[in-house]
């Protein structure tokens, strides 16, 4: 009887230690993005934000939130939906560059994984989020490929570090002109 139960703890052993260590979780994409202004916070699902991309359908909770912005859903609506039209090539030339790195390490004040006490941590998860959602859209990303694709089920939105931003730029077309258009040029062209 000793012998059966040792081989049956090692076997047990055997196959909790294969699971672990040949058979790893894999990383979930984002479910939740919470976004945090101040003291307050709210939490909108990645599902409820593509259903009204896609739809112009909202829960109350992401209904509330969109009202907050004072813009219509139209806008809203647009700018979830824009695609850049990148090829993944380019992208991780740009995404592991100096200024990548400079324009991640800004990005992931704003937007970045619960619990990160360091900027590198942040900017792993962007740089993960931008490759794997231009694969998931063939070289195509927008707003919502981005978050479905972002590695971790939350992701942080800091308002207070987004409006620090924004106060540097007139607008997020200008943003996003700025990074989509000039930049890109240059690195094609090396």
């Amino acid at each position: 009887m000793k012998f059966s139960k040792s081989l049956l703890s090692k076997i047990f052993l055997i196959i909790i230690t294969n699971h672990i260590f040949l058979n790893p979780p894999k990383v979930q994409s984002a479910e939740n993005i919470k976004i945090i202004y101040g003291i307050f916070s709210r939490t909108v699902t990645v599902d409820s934000l593509k259903d009204f991309a896609e739809n112009g359908k909202s829960s109350m909770s992401l209904r509330r939130i969109l009202n907050a912005t004072g813009s219509s859903d139209d806008e809203i609506q647009t700018i979830l939906n824009k695609n850049f039209e990148i090829p993944i090539t380019i992208a991780s030339k740009l995404v592991y560059s100096e200024i990548g790195n400079v324009f991640l390490t800004r990005l992931s004040s704003i937007l970045h994984t619960p619990r990160t006490n360091d900027e590198r941590t942040g900017m792993l998860a962007l740089r993960s989020s931008v490759i794997k959602g231009l694969n998931i859209g063939n070289g195509k990303i927008n707003l919502i490929r981005f978050f479905e694709s972002y590695p971790t089920k939350t992701i942080i939105l800091n308002v207070n570090a987004l409006s620090k931003v924004m106060n540097k730029v007139q607008s997020i077309s200008e943003l996003l002109e700025f990074f989509t258009s000039k930049p890109l040029e240059q690195i094609k062209n090396n």
